[in-house]
């Protein structure tokens, strides 16, 4: 599994998604379940699969989809 399936498997886990919802529209509160506890578990799960820990500001930037995959460039975590 590549970095994007986990990625998005994530997503699709944590906020009961499917993989078509995941596009630049898929923001936070956009679900219902991406609040704010929901966004903490995604993270807690994103840190757990690509074994990194997100600095605070990078936790509160994420705010979308997208956003998260520049985020994630920072920690070497997207390889295209």
């Amino acid at each position: 599994m590549n970095w994007r399936d986990r990625y998005n498997q994530i997503f699709m886990d944590c906020f009961a998604v499917s993989s078509e919802q995941l596009d630049e529209k898929f923001v936070y509160q956009c679900v219902p379940q991406w609040d704010s506890v929901g966004h903490m578990g995604m993270i807690t799960a994103i840190e757990d699969a690509f074994s990194i820990t997100l600095d605070t500001d990078d936790i509160v930037d994420f705010s979308s989809y997208v956003k998260g995959i520049e985020i994630l460039r920072k920690y070497d975590v997207v390889t295209e």
